[in-house]
């Protein structure tokens, strides 16, 4: 009883503390937005704000992983296998198993790469407090259109590749860490049924969706950054986290180059590429699968 108490209680100060956290970095954020509305696209006084929005973001990361790694009984096992530039580019590629995997990058890359940015929803920019955080950040905004939409009206098919390009844009002479789960959603044994995934762990990669990212960040990227993250113990929500009940974490980053065929070739209309490109995919994901499969025989 009085373990469970204890656990309610943690997780509820930890919870109260992010949320305190996230309100104090956001106000100066908020302060950097109001100047950079004022500031014109691709000017470097917009950089400027942009970095310094960056840095503040990366500051609130820094003190949620603090707060982590002081009140979290949590061990973690980071393996680097990369060269990171704080001040480069790059492309991430990772596993999804919960939200949890947010803080786990935090706490996995911390100041050695850029903050990270992610491809979100239009939607989401009416998120209250961090709608307008993501816009200050330069998040790459999406509007994706379903194929009725586009044979309801053409003039759409390749309008949210082009407006994807637009937003990366902004951010070109800035460092930052592009996050994409190429799952799409969650992994959970039952997705992974439903979608006759070959793979034990993963489900199926959305490849047009990764190849749209490449094709819009282009080559200036410095490289791939290929995430593998297990939960030995087994995944749990948010509320796990924090309330202590995760015992071990295990973060794998590797780093590759992306063929330069990916960088160029049009994926939508180009049906031999796209075979390429779905194959080169396959392969990651299943050595990814088949890292996974080991970590958790590692058994310690």
């Amino acid at each position: 009883m009085l373990k469970s108490v204890f656990t309610v209680a943690r997780g509820a100060v930890m919870a109260l503390l992010l949320v305190i956290n996230t309100v104090f970095w956001a106000t100066p954020v908020y302060v950097l937005i109001f100047f950079k509305l004022f500031t014109p696209v691709g000017s470097r006084a917009r950089d400027w704000l942009s970095r310094g929005a960056s840095a503040l973001a990366q500051t609130w990361a820094a003190v949620n992983t603090w707060f982590v790694d002081c009140f979290l009984p949590t061990r973690w096992d980071i393996r680097i296998a990369a060269d990171i530039n704080a001040q480069g580019q790059y492309l991430v590629c990772s596993n999804h198993q919960s939200w949890n995997d947010i803080v786990v990058l935090m706490k996995a890359f911390g100041r050695r790469a850029p903050f990270f940015k992610f491809f979100i929803k239009q939607e989401l920019i009416w998120v209250p407090v961090l709608g307008l955080v993501w816009w200050g950040l330069d998040y790459p905004f999406m509007k994706r259109y379903t194929p009725s939409q586009i044979k309801k009206n053409p003039a759409l098919k390749g309008k949210d590749m082009e407006t994807t390009r637009k937003a990366c844009e902004r951010f070109r002479n800035q460092p930052g860490l592009v996050l994409n789960f190429l799952e799409g959603t969650r992994f959970t044994p039952a997705k992974r049924d439903r979608q006759s995934s070959p793979y034990r762990h993963l489900l199926r990669p959305k490849a047009g969706g990764f190849a749209f990212a490449l094709g819009a960040l282009g080559e200036r990227l410095n490289s791939l950054l290929d995430v593998t993250i297990v939960y030995p113990e087994g995944s749990q929500g948010l509320w796990g986290l924090l309330s202590g009940q995760i015992g071990k974490v295990v973060v794998e980053v590797r780093q590759l180059t992306v063929p330069h065929e990916f960088y160029v070739g049009n994926y939508e209309a180009d049906s031999d590429h796209r075979k390429r490109f779905q194959l080169w995919l396959g392969q990651l994901w299943t050595e990814k699968d088949a890292r996974i499969s080991a970590i958790l025989a590692e058994r310690t």
